[in-house]
Formats: structure tokens, C-alpha cells, sequence
């Protein structure tokens, strides 16, 4: 659905035009009658197309233009007052088009097929250009299953249309890998619209989801289906999804359309759906709590979410390490070292909480660490000591790196430099392991071992 911005002070023209992209039901269309009501409409908006009016009461249409103009809109000017170095100076200042007044509507439609166009190429241009995001930010972790994950992220990423489901325990970071299938999407340039289906009531999610009609004068209120048309919907915790709204929930993804809650007319969204849970949906389906059909159009690529307790060692100790890196820059004087024992705590413990509660627990730790130059057992929650039985004995503070090195070094002399042995009992790559080696010029494999 595009949305289209008309500025034009003549109050009947401009309901005119509006009434005429809404009939099709296909566009959302504003309104402003001054340059400066305009100007903020836009930069609140960023709409597709912008319809200006060049004779404004208070600036004019080519005034508003320049005042967009660093957004690269896409611009049609309209005016009962135009001739030919009017129009070409519009041109020249960034219009798309010009037309005069009376406008014939089909000319009109036809402008603003072209223009609507022109603006879907700008967003995917933005997207190639400026859109690009590194998966190695969020799924961190270079053992099989991570690198896996990095890869089925980016073939459903990459369909403009396919559903996904992401499952996982609550604070396994479905949210921001749902984040990340958005941003490196073609449609990237359109809104990341999120809600959570256990946080509302039913009639309360059926109006988040799919709006409201407007009764005694008041303006319909629109669904999250709407807002979202043209980039992406992300429904956490859909397992929680009430059993009435799931077969209009299913009657939207499959194209079909919605109402809005009290409406009758027929909305065909064009928002990509990734919904989230950490529910098991086939036992929610077998209790007939939740709809077989449903779970069916929802799992078209499901994607399961490792909890930390069962990512090897190298991949918790790498979140370990970007965590404390995105932290150091919220607390610029925070020590970003841990003590050996500290490190040890952290990488033992279960983390029912996930990444939320990993990231929490080295927020509060480094805060707690100021001015004393490294992070203690004594600096982290009692009961992550506790469960790993970390020694609060002081020592000398060892970077992750120095830990790391220690760890692979000691491994492999159990082993007696079978790097095969070593590499599986470490949970990485046999490939990466030698890598480490190489990395820290540890002592090399006794001759005649693997």
C-alpha cells in the first residue's frame, strides 16, 4: 500500500485528489493545506509520493521542496498557474512531474503510477546502498550451528513474501534476528512494525493487528497490518495467539484480506509476517489449542534459536566479548576485563535467562567494577558464583584472549596435540581450531600426531 502526501491549500481540491487514490483501497493518503504543515507532515511521514500545490498561503510548493529536497522525494507539482520555464524549473529543482490545473484524473493516475515506481526503485537503491547489515553483529558464533543459522537467516531474507517462524527460549534473541531478516530484505526500506501477541487482550490485539472504524466522527484507526504495508510484521510470542483471531490472522497471510474491527471493507496487506514463540507450536497443535492450518502457514522456514547453555564454549565467549564491546561504549569507564574466575562463572553457568540475561548480568558486573580495573566473581549476581562454584580467590586480571589461549593450549596437551580429539572436545571446526593455533603461535603438534 503507498502512501501518497497531498499539500494543496484549496481544502475541496486537495479531498478531491484523496478521494480519488483512496477509492481503490490501495493507498494511504495525508493531507496538508500549508507549506510548513507540509513540510512536518513529510518528515513525519516519509511518504512515497508527495502532491504540491505551488501557491501555498504561507511559503511556496518550491520552497517545501527544498526543504525535503536532502530526502530525495518523489514529487509531483500541481498548480492553475503554470507555464513552460515554471514547469522546467521545477524539474530542475527535483519534480518528477508537473501538471496544471484542472488535472485529468487519468493523467493524474497515470503520473502517479509512474512516480509510485520511481520511489519503490529508491527505497531498494537505499537498501543496496545503505541497508546492508553485518550478521555477524547478531548471530554471533562461528561453530557449524551458528554459521548454519547466518545462512538460512539469509535465504529467507532474501524472499520478499515467505513467512518466517523463529523459535527459542524467551531472551534467545528471536527479536533482533527478526530485526536483522528485515534489514537485509528488499524490504528493508519500509517499516519493522513489532508486537507481542501474549501482551494484549484478544479484542485489544484484534484492533492493534487489524484496526478500527471510526464511529461518531472519529477517524478510523489503522491496523499494524497497514502500517507495516510494504516492510515487515513481527509477531512475537504467537503461540499465545487467542484461538478467535487465528483464523483471521490466516485469512491475511494467505492474501485474502482483512476487516477492520466494525469495518466491511476489504484490506488486502502487503506486510512480510515473521512471527517468533517459545512455545512448542506442534504440542500447542496436538492440545488444540492452536489452529493445524495455521502453524502450517507460519513454519513455511522455521528457524529454532540455540539457547546459550547449548552453544559451545567459542560461541558464548565470542557474545561475551561483543557484548562487553557494545556495553563499553554506553560505559565508556567501565573495565571490559574479566578475571579468570569471573570468566570461568560466566561460561559454566545455564543462562535460563539467554542473551537478555547475559547482557544484563555484564551491564550491572562492569558497572559494579568501575575504578577497579577488572571484573570479579565478587561483581557478578550470587547465584551464577554459586551455580558455577567460581573461586573468588584474587589474581592477576587476563584478558579473553589470554584465557582462550590458555584453554585451547592446555586441551591440546591433554590430548597429546590430536588436534581431532582437541578440536571436538572444544566444540569448534577442526579448521578452526589450527587457526587458533596459528592465531596465538602456540607450541605446534609433536610429530606424527594429527
Amino acid at each position: 500500500m503507498a502512501s501518497i502526501l497531498i499539500i494543496d491549500d484549496e481544502v475541496a481540491i486537495a479531498a478531491a485528489f484523496a478521494m480519488f487514490f483512496r477509492h481503490d483501497g490501495q493507498h494511504v493518503v495525508t493531507e496538508a493545506h500549508t507549506g510548513n504543515d507540509g513540510v512536518d507532515a513529510y518528515w513525519r511521514l516519509r511518504p512515497d509520493l508527495v502532491l504540491l500545490d505551488v501557491r501555498l498561503p504561507d511559503i511556496t510548493g518550491f520552497d517545501v521542496l527544498a526543504k525535503i529536497r536532502e530526502d530525495d522525494p518523489v514529487v509531483i507539482m500541481v498548480t492553475a498557474y503554470g507555464d513552460v520555464p515554471m514547469a522546467v524549473d521545477a524539474l530542475h529543482k527535483g519534480a518528477e512531474n508537473f501538471l496544471t490545473k484542472p488535472v485529468d484524473l487519468s493523467h493524474l493516475a497515470a503520473a502517479a503510477d509512474r512516480a509510485l515506481e520511481k520511489s519503490h526503485l529508491r527505497r531498494m537503491n537505499r537498501y543496496l546502498l545503505d541497508k546492508q547489515v553485518s550478521a555477524s553483529r547478531v548471530l554471533v558464533g562461528s561453530s557449524p550451528a551458528m554459521r548454519e543459522l547466518a545462512q538460512q537467516v539469509s535465504v529467507l531474507a532474501q524472499s520478499d513474501r515467505t513467512t518466517g517462524l523463529l523459535t527459542g527460549e524467551r531472551g534467545s534473541g528471536k527479536g533482533r534476528v527478526a530485526e536483522l531478516i528485515h534489514q537485509q530484505s528488499p524490504r528493508a526500506a519500509g517499516p519493522f512494525v513489532e508486537v507481542n501477541c501474549a501482551a494484549l487482550t484478544s479484542e485489544s490485539l484484534d484492533i492493534e493487528l487489524f484496526g478500527e472504524e471510526g464511529a461518531a466522527g472519529k477517524p478510523a484507526k489503522r491496523g499494524l497490518f497497514e502500517v507495516a504495508d510494504g516492510g515487515t510484521l513481527f509477531l512475537d510470542e504467537i503461540g499465545d495467539l487467542a484461538p478467535q483471531l487465528q483464523p483471521k490472522l490466516l485469512r491475511a497471510l494467505e492474501g485474502r484480506g482483512f476487516r477492520r474491527h466494525g469495518g466491511t471493507m476489504e484490506i488486502v496487506p502487503n506486510a512480510r509476517v515473521i512471527a517468533a514463540t517459545s512455545r512448542d507450536l506442534a504440542e500447542e497443535v496436538a492440545a488444540g489449542r492452536f489452529r493445524e492450518d495455521l502453524f502450517y502457514r507460519l513454519s513455511v522456514m522455521p528457524l529454532r534459536l540455540l539457547p546459550l547453555r547449548e552453544r559451545t564454549r567459542e560461541d558464548v565467549l565470542e557474545l561475551i566479548s561483543q557484548v562487553m564491546s557494545d556495553l563499553a561504549a554506553m560505559l565508556p569507564d567501565a573495565p571490559t576485563t574479566l578475571a579468570e574466575e569471573a570468566l570461568d562463572a560466566v561460561l559454566r553457568y545455564g543462562w535460563p535467562g539467554n542473551i537478555r540475561e547475559l547482557r544484563n548480568t555484564l551491564e550491572r558486573a562492569m558497572l559494579l567494577a568501575r575504578g577497579t580495573g577488572r571484573i570479579e566473581p565478587r561483581h557478578l549476581a550470587r547465584e551464577i558464583t554459586t551455580a558455577s562454584g567460581a573461586d573468588v580467590a584474587h589474581h592477576a586480571p587476563r584478558t579473553l584472549a589470554d584465557v582462550e589461549k590458555a584453554h585451547i593450549d592446555r586441551t591440546l596437551k591433554v590430548h597429546q596435540f590430536n588436534r581431532t580429539h582437541a578440536a571436538k572436545e572444544l566444540g569448534i571446526a577442526r579448521a578452526t581450531l589450527i587457526k587458533k593455533i596459528k592465531e596465538y603461535n602456540l607450541a605446534d603438534r609433536p610429530r606424527g600426531r594429527a
